[in-house]
C-alpha cells in the first residue's frame, strides 16, 4: 500500500514526501515499523526526489536512534515535532542535541495545535538558529509570523492545507500536508500556479482544496483520509488507536459527499469497498 500511495505522490509531480509524520501516526507506530516505512520511503523514491523522517519519539533515546537510522537509510532530512508538554527552554534543548544526532538536515515542526501550544516569532526565530536546524515546518495560520521567519532566510514550508496558496504568497517554499495523499496533483497544480504568479489561478485551486477538506473534516479525519484513500485502491488500514472508525452510516455519507466533490478531478473514480 505504501509503494503504492508513493507511486500515486510522485507522479503526480510531488518533489518528495515527509513520512511518519502526524498525519502518518508516527508518534504511535512501534519503532521498527517506522523504521521500514522509511527504508520503503527511500527505496521507492526516484532519483533527485527528497524523503523527509520524522523521528519525534515520546522518548529521547527512540528519537535519536530513529534520527540516525534515517541518515544510514538514505532520508534528505530529519523532523520532530517537540516534546510534549514542554517548555520553550525545554524545546530548544531537545532540539539542539537531536539536530547533533545527524548530519542531516533538521526541519523542526512547529504544529501549536497539536499540543505544544503557540510560540512567538522570536521564539521561533530561536529554534531556526539552532546548529543544524535547516527550517521550519509551520503547520499554524498565523502567515504573518510565517513571512517574518522567511524573511529573515529561513526555510519554511506551509503545513495548513487550507492555506496552501496564502502561505506561498507570504514567502513558504512548499508545502507539506495531509489531504496531498489523497488529491496530489490538486497541489502541485496549485504550487505551478504560485510559482508563475498566477494567485486567481492559485486560489481557485485552493477552493477545490478547500471544499474536500470541508468534507473531511465534517468526519472523524483521519479515519475518513484512509477509508478515502482505500476506495481509491490503495488499502492504508484503519486509523490507530485511541482514534476509532467511522461507522457504517458515516461511511455511507462521506462516499456521497466525496463523490460530490472529486467528481470533476482526473484522477480513477472512487472504488467502493464491499460493505457487505
Amino acid at each position: 500500500a505504501l509503494e503504492r500511495l508513493l507511486e500515486r505522490v510522485y507522479s503526480a509531480g510531488a518533489d518528495g514526501v515527509y513520512v511518519c509524520g502526524s498525519t502518518g501516526e508516527g508518534l504511535v507506530l512501534p519503532a521498527d515499523m517506522r523504521r521500514n516505512i522509511v527504508e520503503i520511503a527511500v527505496r521507492n523514491s526516484p532519483r533527485g526526489k527528497q524523503v523527509i523522517v520524522h523521528a519525534g519519539a515520546w522518548s529521547f533515546a527512540e528519537a535519536q536512534s530513529l534520527a540516525r537510522h534515517a541518515a544510514r537509510a538514505g532520508a534528505a532530512a530529519i523532523s520532530s515535532l517537540p516534546p510534549a508538554g514542554a517548555s520553550y527552554p525545554e524545546i530548544l534543548a531537545h532540539y539542539r542535541d537531536l539536530a547533533a544526532s545527524t548530519d542531516l538536515p533538521f526541519l523542526a515542526y512547529y504544529f501549536p495545535a497539536a499540543g505544544s501550544g503557540p510560540l512567538s516569532y522570536d521564539q521561533l526565530a530561536g529554534i531556526c538558529a539552532i546548529p543544524g536546524i535547516a527550517g521550519l515546518k509551520f503547520t499554524d495560520f498565523d502567515l504573518y509570523i510565517l513571512s517574518l521567519l522567511v524573511r529573515e532566510g529561513n526555510v519554511v514550508f506551509n503545513g495548513r492545507d487550507e492555506v496552501l496558496s496564502a502561505g506561498l504568497l507570504m514567502g513558504a517554499h512548499g508545502g507539506i500536508g495531509s489531504i496531498y495523499n489523497l488529491v496530489p496533483g490538486w497541489f502541485v497544480e496549485l504550487y505551478g500556479h504560485a510559482r508563475a504568479g498566477r494567485w486567481v489561478e492559485a486560489r481557485q485551486v485552493q477552493d477545490r482544496i478547500n471544499d474536500l477538506i470541508r468534507v473531511l473534516l465534517s468526519f472523524p479525519f483521519l479515519p475518513a483520509l484512509k477509508r478515502a484513500l482505500s476506495w481509491e485502491g490503495i488499502e492504508c488500514g484503519d486509523a490507530l488507536r485511541p482514534r476509532i472508525g467511522l461507522t457504517a452510516e458515516q461511511e455511507s455519507r462521506l462516499r456521497t459527499a466525496l463523490e460530490g466533490v472529486l467528481l470533476d478531478r482526473p484522477v480513477p473514480v472512487i472504488v467502493h469497498r464491499d460493505t457487505a
